[in-house]
């Protein structure tokens, strides 16, 4: 399998401009920074010219939300074009995008729709994953969904995303904050969940915090606006245990804790590797 990523096997955190000013302060060599792609889509301006600058001293991931990998239709070329000229800027360790169904017909839907999981889905998905690898020219991650509903499937989903990494050789960006909440919401297993993804494909690891919805009595909501929970950092140790150190980001959109206090999660997650590293 070709190298899926450059980044370090350490943890990083997402970056945002409101941490700009802070980044280069008593801060750990082996830490990284994630952005979403969409973020800056644009021509110049301060904060990428400031997103430029850190990236000359710190291994940066760009992680994509807006390609609809998983639609019924090709990728946009505006789009493509748009993510190209952005990765002629940053040098990117490693790019990422969501499975997921996000726009049709040129209309951009606001929100990340499931993908079916099916076989003919597989032969589409696999082409779009195809036609944005070849617009950047590098292999990229897929991310796994949070389920909120169960439908009706021709397979578990890890053997849906083994299929797309085995057609394509794109690689995997487990979200464990995702399968911590489709475990909840729809009743499927975890560790079988990771048993049946080949470890050398995964290439990221993503962890953050997630919500109870206010209207459906147990349903967990991916809302990356609070700290990671206790049921989320086991089943990132489960994962370690089994793959081996693997880069982990502290993944944080909404309610900005400081960077000191985000720093002081990351640090945890860093714990947590380094002590996987002694026992493999």
């Amino acid at each position: 399998m070709q190298t899926l990523t450059n980044l370090p096997a350490s943890a990083g955190m997402s970056l945002k401009p409101e941490y700009f000013d802070s980044v280069h302060t008593n801060l750990d060599a082996n830490l990284w920074f994630e952005v979403h792609a969409e973020n800056y889509l644009i021509q110049g301006g301060p904060r990428l010219e400031q997103l430029q600058e850190i990236s000359s001293h710190f291994p940066i991931s760009i992680h994509g939300v807006g390609a609809s990998l998983g639609g019924p239709d090709p990728i946009s070329q505006e789009h493509l074009s748009r993510l190209v000229s952005l990765l002629n800027l940053i040098p990117a360790a490693v790019f990422s995008e969501h499975i997921a169904w996000s726009g049709t017909q040129s209309n951009y839907l606001g929100n990340l729709m499931p993908t079916p999981i099916t076989k003919d889905s597989i032969d589409s998905t696999a082409k779009n994953i195809m036609q944005l690898q070849n617009a950047l020219q590098r292999p990229i991650l897929i991310e796994n969904p949070a389920n909120y509903l169960s439908f009706k499937s021709d397979m578990p989903e890890s053997e849906f995303m083994m299929s797309l990494v085995d057609i394509t050789g794109c690689g995997i960006l487990l979200d464990i904050n995702n399968l911590f909440i489709s475990a909840n919401n729809t009743g499927i297993d975890p560790h079988s969940y990771i048993q049946g993804l080949n470890s050398d494909a995964i290439g990221e690891i993503h962890i953050a915090g997630h919500s109870t919805d206010p209207n459906e009595q147990g349903l967990l909501i991916d809302s990356h606006d609070s700290d990671v929970s206790k049921g989320v950092w086991e089943l990132l140790e489960a994962l370690l245990s089994h793959t081996g150190p693997k880069p982990v980001l502290i993944e944080r959109d909404g309610n900005l804790p400081t960077f000191e206090a985000l720093l002081a999660e990351r640090n945890q997650a860093q714990h947590l590797i380094n002590s996987i590293k002694k026992i493999v």
